[in-house]
């Protein structure tokens, strides 16, 4: 009970601190990425106030746990590497967000707004996240074989 408690807690501040900022209209986030044009800066605002806020928290409060409030083990990652996998990803989600204007947090925020557009936005996601997990878990069962040489 108590974890679905803290994730409904979760959803909803991040959910209406989307909504408050305005970053669920892909108009004012691509302003926002137009940096050569009528670049709109006030989304750098809801940026920083966030690394206000969560910045001291994470280096107080959170880094040191080693369980979370619900009782759950924190399974903090140890991986720093800057791989091929992180650039691929990381630059075609840059690229997905700057042509919508839209990533995954604020597109399922709007979607009470019975928009088709993003109707569209989040079956398209959806099938290209089940796609990419398919590839990948097929490319490294295969990368694996080849090394053990079967």
């Amino acid at each position: 009970m108590l974890k679905l408690l803290s994730a409904s807690i979760s959803g909803l501040l991040f959910g209406t601190g989307m909504i408050v900022s305005n970053m669920i209209d892909p108009a004012k986030v691509i302003g926002f990425l137009n940096i050569t044009g009528q670049w709109d800066p006030s989304l750098a605002f809801v940026i920083l106030g966030a690394l206000v806020v969560f910045a001291p928290c994470y280096h107080l409060m959170i880094k040191k746990r080693t369980h979370a409030l619900n009782g759950d083990k924190m399974n903090w990652s140890t991986n720093t590497a800057v791989d091929r996998k992180l650039v691929l990803g990381a630059t075609l989600f840059g690229m997905g967000w700057g042509l919508v204007g839209l990533c995954p947090g604020p597109a399922l925020t709007s979607i009470g707004s019975g928009s088709l557009y993003l109707l569209c936005f989040i079956i398209s996601m959806s099938i290209g996240m089940l796609l990419v997990e398919k590839v990948f878990k097929k490319l490294t069962i295969n990368v694996k074989n080849q090394i053990m040489g079967r």
